[in-house]
């Protein structure tokens, strides 16, 4: 008789996703068991997608640079800069929704393609590199203007007002009234994006080639896998993401500050830990890092909910489920090397 195949484990990347995954939900059941409120209704599911759209398209970028083995902090100050130079545009020069997200998407490529080059091709490393970025982004974000601006242009907030009706989830508010329940635009570009770039790195050769090049550069060049041009492309890919996921921010805002995206390089570093990408490259799922931000902003709004507003609560909670899942993913990791 032939040999039984033996049957193989879930692989570290999945083991990972599945905990991730089952952390939101435990997470939401539970708020829902026990805080109620806002949480019974599906609306506050969507609220959450709606504020972190921009957040979870940025954090798709920053994954696909931490599967390489890289860091890019300069994502928040290119959104910041996107906001307010799409702002200035919109208000102040009488352009359109159009021309501006082809200003995001300029600012984004400009950006992915200097830092890419530094880091892949002169072999700077993306930290110092990003630093640098970030810095630039912040001042230039700056000199274009100093002051807030609320966006008052007709078309602008025409897009800003596009939201998707989902059957059947909506409720009955106090005064018997149904009021259904709505996704904004920049959500659903957010999912698309999401499922596009799993789908990129599950089953083209294209996005195994970012794995390859993160879980050992010497094997991807004996493969014949071009590290230099793989590692340029996870840049000018992670900046291009930021500047779109800008927009999708200053969408959901409609306004612009030199303060916009403040931290939120770090939030897209903690959702993709969180989603099962690790920091020493080779390992991670965008379908994590999508969770990862879910996560995180649960909890910030479970925290909200239980009546601890302060700023340092919530940098708290954040710390602590952070090290918890670093060391979920050196369990994991210990687990493998054992075998």
């Amino acid at each position: 008789m032939p040999e039984m195949k033996k049957k193989k484990g879930l692989s570290d990347a999945n083991l990972l996703l599945v905990i991730t995954i089952v952390a939101f939900f435990v997470m939401y059941i539970g708020a829902i068991l026990f805080l109620k409120g806002g949480f019974l209704k599906a609306q506050m599911f969507f609220n959450i997608l709606d504020a972190n759209a921009g957040l979870i398209i940025t954090s798709c970028g920053m994954s696909l640079v931490m599967i390489t083995q890289g860091i890019d902090i300069s994502i928040g100050g290119v959104v910041g800069l996107v906001c307010m130079s799409c702002a200035v545009h919109l208000e102040l020069q009488g352009g359109n929704p159009f021309t501006a997200f082809l200003i995001a998407v300029g600012i984004g490529l400009a950006f992915g393609v200097v830092q890419g080059f530094l880091v892949a091709y002169l072999d700077i490393q993306p930290f110092i590199v990003s630093l640098a970025g970030m810095f630039f982004a912040r001042g230039l974000t700056t000199i274009i203007h100093t002051n807030p601006i609320s966006v008052s242009n007709e078309a602008f907030k025409a897009l800003r007002k596009i939201k998707f009706i989902l059957p059947g989830l909506g409720y009955v508010n106090k005064k018997g009234i149904y009021i259904d329940t709505t996704v904004e635009l920049g959500s659903v570009i957010a999912i698309v994006i999401v499922i596009l770039m799993f789908c990129m790195l599950r089953w083209t050769k294209f996005g195994r080639n970012f794995y390859a090049v993160g879980g050992n550069k010497q094997s991807a060049l004996m493969l014949g896998i071009n590290v230099k041009k793989t590692k340029f492309l996870a840049h000018l890919i992670c900046s291009l993401l930021a500047g779109i996921g800008g927009y999708i921010y200053f969408m959901h805002l409609g306004s612009a500050a030199t303060s916009n995206a403040s931290g939120m390089e770090m939030n897209a570093i903690a959702s993709s830990i969180i989603g099962g990408t690790l920091l020493t490259g080779g390992v991670g799922n965008i379908i994590g890092t999508f969770f990862g931000v879910l996560s995180l902003n649960t909890i910030q709004n479970i925290v909200s909910s239980i009546g601890l507003d302060e700023a340092w609560w919530t940098g708290i909670t954040i710390a602590a489920m952070l090290c918890l899942f670093l060391l979920i993913q050196s369990v994991v990791l210990s687990r493998t090397k054992k075998k």
